[in-house]
């Protein structure tokens, strides 16, 4: 998810530069909230559970052209059998091994995803507006429905969720930077941390609103764009915030904003979180253990400069 809400500068510079151009996005079904009501966006396709039905309704459409924004297998088979000009993101997928396995930073790019995003459409002529990323709510929800009288006013959003183990800060660490924190917190994330959710609850009381696994994606988005500053780990919702230009606190464990090129993009205020260890970063993506069983990306970092940066 946050590799794709990167892509929506790439559509909008593609509209702006070609108005009367016919636009399309193909990505998965729960990735459509990112892409619904973007205005620059002529058409959404979900891929469909048998790639030759994708393939079909691509073939169907009768393209000019292919932006191929992924590069994996399955764009590479869509590409090879429609036969469609395209232009394709590079991966620079050694460079990142290298500097996984060698810990050598002078292999990583210093260019934001955004950026090498936007050079698949430099031939076009088309250049980086220099704007945020983009997330289109699809309505106006009633904060009154989703949060309690106590956090109708001023609140932080701290997302605790995240797809892998090394992402994620341990409940512990959660419950101290919020202790510390003088604003009412609404937690969110998804069903798989609802146990931890229950327990920061549980030590924090009524300071803390959970809504992990009761509201769907649009509606989370919709409670981080009326918070007064965000905290969230490496995940898909902390880097939708980026969007609404909330002060964010961006938490880093096993993986690194360098190496995946998604430091906060286009916003005034943020706090980037990660202590230097020789082990870090382990892994792209996340994992579901710490490799070498200490954890120590997550459990020593400090709390009192996120809760400095949210107190502020």
């Amino acid at each position: 998810m946050g590799d794709i809400i990167y892509t929506t500068p790439v559509v909008r510079c593609l509209k702006q530069r070609f108005p009367d151009a016919e636009i399309h996005f193909l990505t998965k079904e729960q990735f459509k909230y990112i892409y619904q009501n973007n205005p620059y966006l002529t058409k959404l396709h979900l891929l469909k559970p048998r790639l030759f039905d994708t393939i079909s309704s691509i073939k169907a459409e009768q393209f000019d052209l292919i932006i191929d924004l992924h590069n994996n297998l399955r764009t590479s088979i869509i590409k090879a059998v429609t036969r469609i000009p395209s232009s394709t993101y590079k991966k620079d997928r050694i460079h990142k091994w290298l500097a996984l396995k060698f810990k050598w930073s002078r292999f990583i790019s210093s260019k934001h995803l955004v950026d090498r995003y936007m050079d698949t459409v430099k031939f076009f002529g088309v250049e980086n507006d220099g704007k945020p990323i983009d997330y289109y709510i699809s309505k106006n929800y009633d904060i009154q429905e989703l949060l309690p009288p106590s956090h109708h006013q001023k609140f932080i959003t701290f997302i605790i969720g995240a797809t892998h183990f090394t992402k994620r800060m341990p409940n512990n660490q959660i419950i101290e930077i919020c202790r510390g924190i003088n604003l009412p917190i609404v937690l969110l994330g998804g069903a798989d941390v609802k146990e931890n959710a229950l327990e920061i609850k549980a030590a924090l009381g009524d300071q803390v609103y959970d809504t992990c696994g009761s509201i769907n994606l649009d509606q989370s988005v919709f409670l981080v764009s009326k918070a007064h500053k965000v905290i969230g780990f490496d995940t898909g919702l902390t880097h939708i915030s980026e969007a609404f230009n909330k002060p964010l606190a961006s938490i880093w464990g096993g993986t690194t904003p360098e190496l995946l090129g998604v430091s906060p993009y286009q916003i005034s205020d943020s706090l980037i979180v990660g202590i230097e260890l020789p082990c870090r970063p382990c892994s792209k993506f996340g994992l579901e253990q710490c490799p070498l069983g200490h954890f120590k990306c997550m459990k020593n970092i400090p709390p009192d400069p996120i809760v400095n940066f949210i107190n502020s």
